[in-house]
């Protein structure tokens, strides 16, 4: 397995994409059943393989990335052969960064003297997704553009 596999409540949500990836694979629902009871193993690699599938075309889409805190947020936008960073980092109860308000907040006071700002880039392989796969694991959500794109206005 490249990723980890999905979450209960995941499969759940992707019920109608796993069945229509069961028949690509010309497995019925009834079969599907006999599978999960007599070739538990089997049908284990399947939700793998449905998995790492579906891991595959988020990371591929995936063009922004966020990791927040109350008090600091990793803004990262993907491009086709680095990643930008933007990380912010507030005195702590300045603001909530993790809301909408707290965001606002940093925007509106982003040339205050406590507000630190760091930038960097870093270089993308032939394991990109590999690479975004990462930072996911260690916190990192895939993002819209809003917030990267006005911190990188203000900063430019």
């Amino acid at each position: 397995m490249k990723y980890t596999r999905l979450t209960k409540e995941q499969f759940e949500e992707l019920q109608e994409e796993f069945t229509r990836f069961l028949a690509t694979q010309s497995i019925t629902a009834d079969e599907w059943q006999k599978l999960k009871a007599d070739k538990p193993e089997v049908a284990e690699a399947e939700l793998d393989v449905f998995s790492d599938l579906v891991w595959e075309g988020a990371l591929s889409a995936a063009k922004y990335l966020e990791n927040s805190s109350p008090d600091q947020v990793f803004c990262i936008a993907i491009e086709d052969d680095q990643m930008r960073m933007i990380h912010a980092r507030i005195p702590s109860g300045a603001a909530d960064l993790t809301t909408a308000e707290g965001r606002q907040w940093l925007i509106e006071n982003i040339q205050e003297d406590a507000v630190q700002l760091q930038t960097g880039n870093k270089a993308l392989g032939a394991n990109r997704n590999q690479q975004i796969f990462g930072l996911i694991q260690q916190g990192a959500n895939i993002a819209g553009k809003e917030l990267f794109e006005a911190l990188d206005e203000i900063i430019n």
